[in-house]
């Protein structure tokens, strides 16, 4: 006799259901269809007695929510537990060792890698908002034959056939590859294809810094430079290494009682960088008179003439030149012109300074090494039909290379064109085959990011899609079967001879060794000094406006992040702004043509023009524009898609390369777009308890007057608004957390504000909000312009007028930042008008969020005199509204990225920041568990541990030994102050005043 095994089995039995449907014929009028097998579940359950409630309960019974059991559970893996992998991030022009940190399988946050002997735990803004680029769904999701899906074999076979029959000279096209064993895999396919050539070409291009310097890129070391001079070169923000240069820079920036030296720098360039906003002397220059300033160095410093230059910046050039010469090998110049001509001059005052082995190291960079000779030579040849075929390597040269339409018809006339990239961008979508490269984080790779030092980067999740990693490809094409990390395992046997040596390196991330092959010979010659010093000296003054085309910190110039809502929305450190690029016009050239901001400017060169806004920049040189390249994708992605305009077919391009910049021709339209700006006040308008600075000179002689307090007045005499208060104070019994910011140290960069985001699960809001005033970020950073008004002109010009005029920045302003987030007040003014407790105050001295509690009143934002608080206005991850903002974010592969220690807020409540409380009580739960207090140091919050320059210190003010408590004693009395202190909310955050190492004749008056 049969029998059923359960309730399930005798539910789904044929005969069961029969009798069912016979039993409960009434029930038919409420089915589709008469067969007995679709009666439905409530049927059943009358029949087995549960009653109409029973079967009204059931009929409304929630969906199934399927979930797969760990029935043989991985060991390294535990809910609610994170892994962290060591990993390497690099986009082909910026490096970064990384760890990952991974939540039940899923990469959420990548962190620095302390153990790199090159950036040392610090992390870019582009490597922070890496994590989210894993998960975007724009990515080419299967190989593909003339952009329709096709089969792995099939696209194999036929490429392995064609490649066979070419006749021609096969090139592999690719930004700067550091990998040893990708170079080696490169080299194995060229020796199955004899015909082989590999080019590399850089969208940002140092060409000319190679040539100059026999082929690599000079490892600079600003930690131990006491003069520093930088010729147009952003090393702080995009230019070589900045994650590298700017852990050095700081080195000799910071200042304590101990310690009252610093390294002078000063800054030749035509657009308002990041670099240039840190400088103690800025001098805006056009971009034709660069290699004028370089050839006025070389006169002073090699040939002992004078330091001549433009009456606009002699004085300034010549005190560089004379400092430069005091300082010896503690000097050095460097260049961002990607002219060989002036890199020959600037290599050659370094060499005069004597600074090999000091300032400029022996181990050299590995991360630019595009030829742009080789690059162009390239193009001509696939247009007049010597090229057989062509393998673009996460290269997009019809969308970044200056030459982008002759390649584009190039490709046309190749016989056969694939395309590597991870989706079809605007170069792989004119390729016949696709096979899309895995993300970074699906793949094993290497690197040698400088010659000597190698790391490593591992798979950290199965690939999402039906990708392969290139390398494989290749080797598949090649006729080598084998895996990728089969090959890379085998090409480490001499560096890691055992697997105990290849798991530690793996576990670490870096090690010391080389791989790389030689770097082949340029094709073009290298410069002598009299060629170089004639060719600038005899160049004609161009006659015209001048573009200079450069690279913001958050987009590359090779557009490559341009589908990242994160980088997207990140405000420009310097002018603020976000989504898109601009036109930057000095203020006079503004007033002179009577533009505002906003209106749109046609921008022409090479035949070619751009329509975009006009956005008035202090410190852009006098009769010079500048536009941001990176911007203006076609076929990037939801989010990246025509957001700004595409520049760089209006770079320069000749026999020495490419040159960022031309002379262009300006026209208004009658069109105007406004700019997406998070802070459109530009100074402080004298009011000083908000940021303060001053000079190296003032410091030395009395560090107690560095800072001004402000004061009130007490039966007891003038005190500080602290001694005052009809607030009762808070006992900290047990921790009391705070954070200090020293000004010297904050660059500005901004990887602070990307930490914070993917910590937190801060939405993406897009432009028109941001428009509206409606970004969301928890932390921002306040850029200060100086200004030339001042409160003594009150009674001169009258008092409006005067504030009116404060607001205005100086044409060359000196610049100071500033990191805003709660302020964690122990007097809270947001505390005391919630009407339903949601912000309170902890015992710990933060000021919690308790989100269910929230009703949005939004009395506490306007009650905050620091205005950090954000109101959800949306449900920004749900609402169909921004799915083209947030791109890959709305989509449920998108939302992996979340944090699931972190909530994410309903529409409808107030938000800020929390001092990273998840990792609080993380920290504090697993000292718990080992029955002893948090140590300092190991609890850190995200802006803190993403912070390339240290500037931000946490820690627990109740523990004497810490850190911040060190800081806060040492500097109490000196640089020590709290923003807004005369209101007295008693801020747990304190700031320290940036100091200058600048003359009086060359410091801008203060932020008035």
């Amino acid at each position: 006799m049969k029998y059923w095994k359960g309730i399930e089995e005798l539910e789904n039995a044929p005969e069961f259901m029969q009798s069912a449907f016979a039993e409960f014929m009434p029930v038919k009028e409420s089915h589709e269809s008469s067969d007995a097998t679709s009666a439905p579940r409530r049927d059943f359950l009358k029949l087995m007695g549960f009653g109409v409630a029973a079967a009204a309960l059931a009929s409304c019974e929630t969906p199934v929510k399927k979930s797969i059991p760990y029935l043989n559970k991985p060991e390294e893996i535990d809910p609610a537990i994170s892994n962290f992998y060591a990993s390497t991030y690099f986009n082909g022009s910026d490096y970064n060792a990384v760890l990952v940190k991974a939540r039940d399988g899923r990469p959420i946050k990548l962190e620095g890698n302390p153990e790199s002997p090159i950036t040392r735990g610090g992390l870019s803004a582009r490597a922070q908002a890496a994590v989210l680029s894993l998960y975007d769904g724009g990515r080419l999701q299967h190989f593909a034959i003339k952009g329709q899906k096709a089969e792995v074999k099939q696209v194999d076979q036929e490429i392995r056939t064609k490649l066979a029959a070419t006749t021609g000279r096969i090139a592999i096209v690719s930004p700067t590859i550091i990998s040893p064993s990708t170079k080696k895999a490169i080299a194995e396919f060229a020796g199955r294809y004899p015909n082989t050539t590999h080019v590399m070409y850089d969208a940002q291009s140092a060409s000319g810094l190679l040539q100059a310097n026999g082929g690599v890129v000079p490892g600079y070391d600003f930690g131990k430079a006491n003069v520093i001079v930088s010729i147009g070169a952003d090393f702080l923000g995009t230019w070589i290494s900045p994650v590298e240069y700017a852990k050095q820079y700081v080195v000799n920036r910071k200042v304590s009682s101990a310690k009252r030296t610093m390294s002078r720098h000063f800054q030749f360039e035509p657009n308002m960088s990041l670099t240039g906003s840190n400088a103690d002397v800025r001098v805006p220059v056009k971009p034709s008179e660069i290699g004028a300033v370089a050839l006025g160095l070389y006169n002073a410093i090699v040939g002992g003439g004078a330091a001549a230059g433009s009456a606009t910046y002699s004085k300034q050039l010549a005190v560089a030149a004379a400092e430069l010469k005091a300082s010896g090998s503690t000097g050095l110049v460097v260049s961002g012109s990607n002219d060989p001509a002036v890199q020959t001059l600037v290599t050659a005052i370094n060499q005069s300074l004597g600074n090999a082995g000091t300032t400029v190291g022996t181990a050299s960079s590995n991360v630019r090494q595009g030829d742009d000779a080789r690059m162009a030579a390239l193009v001509n040849d696939m247009n007049n039909g010597s090229v057989g075929a062509v393998i673009f390597y996460n290269a997009n040269p019809v969308y970044n290379h200056p030459l982008a339409e002759k390649v584009k018809s190039g490709i046309a006339k190749v016989a056969l064109t694939i395309s590597l990239n991870d989706r079809l961008d605007e170069t792989g979508t004119l390729c016949q085959y696709a096979a899309p490269d895995s993300h970074w984080l699906e793949s094993w790779n290497d690197f040698e990011p400088k010659s000597g030092f190698l790391s490593l980067s591992q798979p950290v999740i199965t690939p999402l899609f039906a990708t392969r990693q290139a390398q494989e490809s290749l080797l598949q094409w090649a006729g080598n079967n084998t895996t990728y990390y089969r090959y890379l395992r085998a090409n480490w046997r001499g560096v890691t001879p055992t697997d105990a040596a290849w798991d530690k390196v793996v576990h670490d991330g870096v090690a010391t060794g080389t791989a790389l092959p030689a770097a082949p010979a340029m094709m073009t010659a290298a410069m002598s000094l009299a060629a170089a010093a004639s060719q600038i000296s005899g160049a004609a003054k161009p006659n015209g406006i001048e573009l200079a085309l450069y690279e913001k910190v958050g987009l590359s110039a090779a557009g490559t992040e341009a589908n990242n809502p994160f980088l997207q929305e990140l405000p420009d450190p310097i002018s603020k702004a976000t989504w898109g690029n601009y036109l930057a016009v000095p203020r006079k050239m503004a007033i002179e043509n009577k533009w505002e901001q906003g209106d749109v400017i046609k921008v022409s060169a090479n035949g070619r023009s751009v329509e975009l806004p006009v956005l008035i920049q202090p410190g852009q040189a006098n009769g010079s524009v500048s536009i941001a390249l990176g911007y203006g994708r076609t076929l990037a992605g939801k989010a990246g898609d025509k957001v700004g305009e595409n520049a760089a077919p209006l770079a320069m391009t000749g026999a020495n390369g490419i040159m960022y910049m031309n002379v262009v021709t300006l026209a208004k339209t009658e069109a105007t777009s406004p700019i997406a700006q998070t802070q459109t006040h530009h100074t402080i308008m004298d009011r000083k308890p908000v940021v303060q600075e001053n000079t190296l000179a003032q410091y030395k002689k009395n560090p107690k007057e560095v800072t001004e307090y402000e004061l009130v007045s007490t039966p007891d005499g003038m005190e500080k608004p602290s001694k005052v208060s009809l607030w009762q104070d808070y006992q900290y019994n047990n921790h009391h957390w705070g954070m200090a910011v020293d000004l010297n140290s904050c660059i500005g960069c901004g990887s602070c504000v990307i930490g914070c985001q993917t910590e937190n699960n801060i939405a993406v809001v897009g432009k028109q909000q941001v428009i509206n005033r409606r970004e969301m970020h928890w932390m921002r950073i306040d850029r200060y312009y100086s200004s030339d008004h001042h409160k003594d002109e009150f009674e001169t010009k009258g008092k409006v007028a005067t504030y009116a005029a404060m607001e205005d920045p100086s044409d060359n302003p000196q610049v100071i930042f500033q990191p805003m987030m709660c302020q964690q007040c122990n007097h809270a003014p947001c505390e005391t008008v919630c009407p339903v407790l949601a912000t309170t105050h902890s015992s710990e001295g933060i000021n919690q969020m308790t989100y269910n509690r929230c009703i949005g009143t939004r009395y506490c934002a306007n009650n905050c005199p620091y205005k950090v608080r954000r109101f959800n206005w949306f449900s920004y991850y749900s609402n169909e509204k921004f799915e083209t903002v947030n791109g890959h974010m709305f989509t449920d592969l998108g939302r992996m990225v979340l944090n699931p220690d972190v909530t994410v807020r309903a529409r409808g409540v107030m938000e800020k920041c929390t001092f990273c409380i998840q990792r609080i009580q993380l920290g504090k739960l697993e000292a718990k568990k080992q029955k002893r207090r948090p140590q300092d140091g190991e609890i850190v919050t995200a802006c803190a541990q993403s912070c390339p320059t240290d500037a931000i210190v946490f820690g627990d003010m109740r523990d004497p030994k810490s850190r911040i408590s060190q800081l806060l004693r040492r500097e109490d009395g000196e640089r020590a102050f709290h923003s807004l202190d005369s209101i007295n909310v008693q801020p747990n955050v304190t700031y320290l005043t940036k100091i200058r190492n600048a003359e009086s004749e060359f410091f801008a008056k203060e932020n008035a």
